[in-house]
């Protein structure tokens, strides 16, 4: 399946409820009061946000014209990020998986190993998510399916040393990748956010430079609290992108938009589905052609 498929499959609810009105509304007209209104009304229920939403309609009443042309290219500015991954010129390339409980997180590593798996890579997985023994073994079975390994510890064992041995493991093996899954944890809970950092300081003991990307994991179905969680995670740890999964289980796929705008963080995959090949890296052209189509 094509990206274009994939993202229309993902976005149907969202197009159903929502954007496939804004078309209609749009269409070949200009931007009157009665059209402004109609299409705030539509953009905030498909969990674009206030502050969004506003700034889409400021740049429509600037761009003279189509009114559907000239939302194509405010979402485009909106999604004007490089969605490509930090990828290091010496490996390992560390990546840290990090977010609430029950986004996905290590179902999303899982992915992300069999992704890089299919591309060559060697990967190592490190099950730094030792508060659930089922996480753990969640991992080990991701590992088996896609050829990588994977460095756990017992259940209730520190994170920090999972992530350190993984690395340490990965650079005595020349392997390319490795893909730390950390546990899940509310954005309230400074004493989480503080381990999250010292996972972060001791890898670094080891690759300065590293992780080279934190990615938040971010349950599109959570709407507007997703967008809290992210403003968090941003200031506690340095998330340089996100991965948006159950985007085919919510009409408010707005939310990518929201991300965008008010917390400047790429999306760099989302997710659709449950199979192993249903993440993939984010177009953002492709996203709004999806949306916008007739």
């Amino acid at each position: 399946m094509g990206l274009f498929d994939f993202l229309k499959k993902g976005l149907q609810k969202t197009k159903d409820a929502f954007f496939g009105k804004v078309v209609s509304l749009l269409k070949g007209k200009k931007l009157d009061d009665e059209t402004r209104e109609k299409l705030e009304e539509l953009l905030i229920q498909a969990d674009v946000g206030i502050e969004t939403t506003e700034y889409i309609l400021e740049r429509l009443e600037e761009k003279d014209g189509n009114a559907l042309e000239a939302l194509r290219e405010t979402l485009l500015e909106i999604l004007n990020f490089d969605t490509a991954l930090n990828e290091p010129d010496n490996p390992p390339f560390v990546i840290t998986v990090v977010g609430v409980n029950g986004t996905g997180k290590t179902t999303s590593c899982g992915k992300l190993a069999k992704m890089f798996a299919d591309r060559g890579k060697s990967v190592v997985l490190a099950a730094a998510d030792t508060f659930r023994a089922a996480a753990i073994e969640q991992l080990k079975l991701w590992g088996d399916r896609v050829g990588a390994t994977v460095i756990a510890h017992s259940e209730g064992a520190d994170p920090a040393a999972v992530a350190f041995d993984a690395v340490s493991h990965a650079l005595a093996r020349n392997k390319d990748v490795v893909i730390i899954d950390t546990a899940g944890r509310l954005h309230t809970k400074k004493n989480l956010m503080e381990e999250l950092r010292k996972v972060h300081r001791v890898i670094k003991k080891k690759i300065p430079e590293a992780p080279h990307e934190v990615l938040l994991v971010i349950d599109a179905t959570t709407g507007q609290n997703g967008l809290v969680q992210a403003k968090v995670f941003k200031d506690a740890v340095d998330v340089t992108g996100i991965i948006l999964t159950k985007l085919d289980g919510t009409a408010k796929g707005g939310i990518v938009l929201a991300i965008a705008k008010e917390l400047g963080i790429p999306i760099k995959f989302v997710g659709v589905g449950e199979k192993e090949d249903d993440l993939k890296p984010f177009d953002p052209n492709a996203f709004v052609e999806v949306l916008l189509s007739e």
